[in-house]
Order: structure tokens, then sequence, then C-alpha cells
């Protein structure tokens, strides 16, 4: 056995003659623990919220968009394109055809998104989900049916129940106000009933989705679209079929992941993420160092053991390392326990959900959510400051290592 490490162990366990250090040692590690668990746990929490708030996005956000590098719109009936619909590793390839419009509904109007989306959109099994009103319907035996955002809804006060009562939708005609008199003959005006209303996020409740055979008379475009929306067969990685797409169809489109699709919303979860982090190891940076008290208490405790070994040959690297052991077992155990505690209590909320939130959100307890890196990570930073405390410390047990000789 290392005879550092068996040192260090012994007086980790051995009786002290002053029990100040004792207790000392034992706020230390607690210390650790506790930030150690708490690290963990809001970690794993951020993890939670960050897997239900992409869930929400992803239920709307296809796994791959294909646009056009310049331009508004394409035709998708290029060979390429085509090809390429009939991949089989493809679950659906939703042309889509998208742009403002005025929506008017009674005496209220307001400027939102007009989606005309093609039959493979509705192969989506998690469109019901988000409904919040009515039905995702787009066409039944009466025509065609539009189902809007919570925003849209709220704002123009529709309700779903009056079939009476279509929506307006207003778009300006190709080459209209020239020679018009009339400023309205300028404009296609449609109208739709509305089937459901959904709600995913403010980003998104805006959105009128529409088929996307209403979308092409209220447009006046026969042929060309704005995107296509590609959704993968399972076991099918979108990062390789994306690299793969890019190079069938050329420089003239730009194909997107969801990471691309919304990188905003992953640049904010991964900068709280981080910042909670960065706040909490501050807190555990104060725990972890009063490490140095205990071991500086230790080290005077320790003078004539430090003498004897001193006399018997062992040199100041040896010392050095026995009080810098000491310290690392005293933090690491704390971590150790810590990171089992915080795993524990994750488990327990993640099946019973002890800790709720307030009433009148979507989630009726904090979510919690597992990454082996968050446990690598906290290890991690406890080792590393535990080793800079320690051996802080650890140098004071042979600064004046010669007077201690000469004393004993």
């Amino acid at each position: 056995m290392n005879t550092a490490f068996y040192i260090a162990r012994r007086y980790l366990f051995a009786k002290k003659s002053t029990n100040a250090i004792n207790i000392i040692s034992a706020i230390s590690l607690a210390g650790v623990f506790v930030g150690s668990a708490a690290l963990l746990i809001i970690l794993s929490v951020f993890n939670g919220f960050e897997e239900v708030v992409l869930k929400m996005y992803n239920t709307f956000t296809p796994e791959l968009v294909i646009a056009p590098a310049t331009g508004k719109t394409f035709d998708p009936g290029i060979a390429t394109l085509q090809n390429l619909k009939n991949d089989k590793r493809i679950y659906s390839f939703t042309e889509v055809l998208s742009e403002n419009a005025l929506l008017r509904y009674k005496d209220r109007q307001s400027v939102g998104l007009i989606k005309g989306v093609s039959d493979a959109y509705l192969k989506n099994p998690n469109l019901d989900t988000i409904v919040v009103q009515g039905k995702f319907v787009l066409k039944n035996n009466a025509g065609s049916n539009a189902v809007i955002g919570s925003a849209i809804q709220n704002y123009l006060m529709i309700n779903t129940n009056d079939p009476f009562t279509p929506l307006q939708v207003f778009s300006p005609k190709k080459g209209g106000g020239q020679s018009s008199i009339n400023p309205a003959d300028d404009f296609t005006v449609s109208s739709i009933p509305v089937a459901g209303v959904f709600e995913v996020q403010q980003d998104f409740d805006n959105i009128t989705i529409v088929p996307l055979s209403f979308a092409r008379q209220l447009f006046q475009e026969e042929k060309k679209v704005s995107s296509i929306e590609v959704n993968l067969q399972k076991g099918v990685r979108a990062d390789d079929f994306k690299k793969e797409v890019e190079q069938r169809i050329g420089k003239g489109f730009e194909v997107k992941d969801r990471l691309q699709q919304n990188k905003v919303l992953y640049n904010i979860l991964g900068t709280e993420k981080w910042a909670v982090y960065i706040i909490l190891t501050f807190i555990l940076i104060i725990a972890i160092f009063n490490i140095i008290g205990s071991l500086t208490m230790l080290v005077l405790d320790k003078l004539k053991d430090i003498a004897v070994l001193s006399s018997l040959g062992a040199g100041k690297t040896l010392i050095k390392r026995i009080f810098l052991i000491e310290g690392m077992m005293i933090t690491m155990t704390g971590c150790i326990f810590g990171l089992l505690i915080g795993f524990l209590f994750c488990l327990i909320q993640q099946k019973y959900g002890l800790v709720k939130i307030s009433e009148g959100t979507i989630l009726n307890a904090y979510p919690v959510a597992f990454k082996w890196t968050d446990f690598l990570l906290v290890f991690f930073t406890v080792g590393l400051f535990s080793f800079v405390a320690s051996a802080l410390s650890a140098n004071l047990s042979v600064k004046k290592i010669n007077h201690i000789n000469q004393d004993f």
C-alpha cells in the first residue's frame, strides 16, 4: 500500500487531540456533500426543462427543412427532389407554401403567417397533443379547414364552435396596386372555417395552418413552394442524412436541422444551464476551501508526527503528499455521497414528482432528466478545486520543516 495514502487514511479516521479539527472536517465534508448534490439536482432539472421545451418545439419543428438559398420559393418538381421524396428512409415529405397575410374575424383583424401544407404533414402523430380547442383537421367533406395558433385565437376572439363565421384571409394580388380604383380589388380574399386551435410556444402561436391547395389559390402560386419539411424513419440519423441531402441537391438549397431552425432557443437553454453551473460552482468552491482550515489545524496537531517522519528520512514530497491525499479524501468523500444522494433524489422526483410547480402551468412537478456528462462535470469540478485547496494546505505542512526538527 502507498505510504502516503496509508498515513492519510489513518489521520482521517484517527482521534485528534483537538475536537475542533473533527468538527471543521465534518463541516467541510458536509459543505461539499450538499454542494455536489445541489449542483447535480439543478443540472438534472435544467435537463428536464430542456427536454420538455424541445419536445414541444420538435412536435412542430421537422427534423430537416429544405429551403432555397436565395429567393422565397422554388419548384419542387426538379428531379433531385422527386428522387428524394421516394427515399425509403423518409417518413414524411411535406411541401410548404407560407406567406404573411391579413386575417379578419368579424370586426377584428391581425397580420399572421399562413402556412399551407401538403397531406403528408398530418403524418405527424404528435399534432393532437398540441391542440387546445377543436381538432387538427385540414380537410373534411365540407372542404378546407384551418388550424390556428392560440395567439391568433386570443386576439381575434375566434369561436371554433361557430360554423357560420369563417376566418377571412386577405393576400395582395400579384401585380396589383397599379391601376385599380378600389383598394379591395388588389387583394385575393378567401374564407376558411377554423377547425382547431394549437398552442406550442410564442414563436409558433401566430401561425395559421391550411391545406396547400388553399394556400396556392390564396397566393396565386400554382407550382412553387417555400420549403420542404422532412421527417425521417426511426433509426435514421438526421446529421448523416442531412450531409447526404446537401450533396445531392447542390448549392442552390439550404438544409437545416432542428438546431439550425431553433438556434436562438438552443443557445438560450445552453447559456442558462452554464450560468447556473458557474453560480453554484462558486458556492461549491467556498465549501471546498474550508478544507484549508481543517488541514491547517491538522498540520498543527501532527507537528510531532511530521518531525518523526522527517527524522526517519521522509522527504518534503512525502509529507506534502500525505496532507494532499488527506484533503482529497475528505472532499471527494463528500462529493461521491453528494452525487449518490442527488441521484436518488432525482429518481424519486422523476417517479413521484414530490416537488410541485405552481398551479396554472403545463407541468405538475419539476421535470428531471439525467446526463452522464453532468455526473462527470460535478466530479471533476470538485476534484479540481479540491486538489487546489489541498495542495495549498499541504504546502503549509513542509513550509518550516527545518524549524520543526529543531524544536522536537
